[in-house]
């Protein structure tokens, strides 16, 4: 059977009649608001991102846990902020991503999160540099009943691979993925689907091929390849692709470059999905990485409060009215993934 198929299956086999309902509301309201342009919003988020930390131990160039660039705190997410955020949320959640900034293995409690998420029928996944996948996360991963586990693969040797992930080694990322799949046969278990996330930037563009060849050779589910965010992409980047098809940037007749999508006046995450930090801050979505467009917090409020509230309903309507004029959404590409 189709791997991709029995993933779709396993996400369907999630549904609820009142997650379905909650779908439809979502969808409604997001189409009434594009027609009136008027922020309109009905329902509960399909899919969140919970950040497990902001700590990271590899050192990319374009991320802000890699570079240490965070104008916030760096820390764990706690067992009682993830809890009061699952309890609320679970009834109309289909899809909870334990990924925001940084490592999530590093954070001890992540695959309890992930158990207790896995009880409230939530599709989980999750995304990392597999430094950390040895024998016993390996075997405890599978057994969280984890849906999906992205491994960040941007090279397949090590001269390569280490051009864009500064300190890491790809014989680990090898070893875990191998110890992934070992384990999913020994316990006869479908999950987790595993996903090879190849970043095309310049330096590994020559090897989208081989990372294919590989994928196959170790029993990965899939390949996906995804195009790099450059922070400062005006002037140009030796990380930009000089495959068309993998940048997310044109160079103009003057020499500066420029951003292909264009900033139209509507987003779907804004209606059906959100973030919330290791400390509980909610914002809007991944582009926020130094949440500066805090809408709410969960030390402090229930997540109802915040989703449906003045702040959020505000942030929208502006969006609708200028997107062009908030600041994250100026290197926003939507659909930052080729699939493979």
């Amino acid at each position: 059977m189709n791997r991709n198929f029995t993933d779709g299956m396993n996400y369907a086999s999630k549904l609820t009649l009142l997650r379905l309902w909650n779908m439809f509301q979502l969808v409604g309201s997001y189409w009434l608001s594009k027609i009136t342009k008027r922020a309109n919003h009905s329902g509960m988020p399909i899919s969140i991102s919970l950040e497990p930390t902001t700590s990271c131990n590899l050192r990319c160039p374009e991320c802000p846990s890699g570079i240490r660039s965070f104008s916030r705190d760096t820390g764990m997410l706690t067992d009682e902020i993830f809890q009061k955020t699952i309890d609320e949320l679970a009834p109309r959640l289909t899809y909870l991503i334990f990924y925001f900034q940084g490592e999530p293995y590093l954070n001890t409690s992540f695959l309890n999160h992930v158990k207790y998420a896995s009880t409230k029928k939530i599709y989980t996944a999750t995304s990392t540099n597999a430094h950390y996948l040895h024998d016993k996360n390996a075997k405890a991963t599978v057994e969280s009943g984890l849906d999906r586990l992205i491994i960040s693969i941007d090279g397949t040797t090590q001269e390569t691979y280490e051009q864009y992930r500064i300190g890491g080694k790809l014989k680990k990322v090898i070893e875990g993925t191998k110890n992934i799949i070992r384990w999913k046969k020994e316990l006869k278990s479908k999950t987790p689907h595993v996903i090879f996330q190849y970043l095309v930037v310049k330096p590994n563009q020559h090897q989208l091929d081989d990372v294919q060849k590989l994928a196959t050779a170790l029993g990965v589910d899939e390949v996906a390849f995804k195009t790099a965010q450059i922070y400062d992409y005006e002037n140009g980047s030796e990380l930009i692709p000089t495959i068309e098809k993998y940048a997310r940037y044109r160079q103009k007749a003057n020499g500066k470059w420029e951003i292909k999508n264009r900033l139209l006046n509507h987003c779907w995450k804004m209606w059906h999905s959100c973030v919330i930090t290791w400390d509980g801050k909610v914002v809007p979505c991944c582009f926020d990485k130094d949440a500066h467009y805090q809408l709410g917090s969960m030390q402090a409020q229930s997540f109802q409060q915040v989703w449906k509230g003045k702040a959020y309903q505000s942030f929208r309507q502006s969006l609708i009215k200028s997107r062009s004029e908030i600041e994250m959404c100026k290197n926003c590409s939507e659909g930052t993934r080729v699939w493979a």
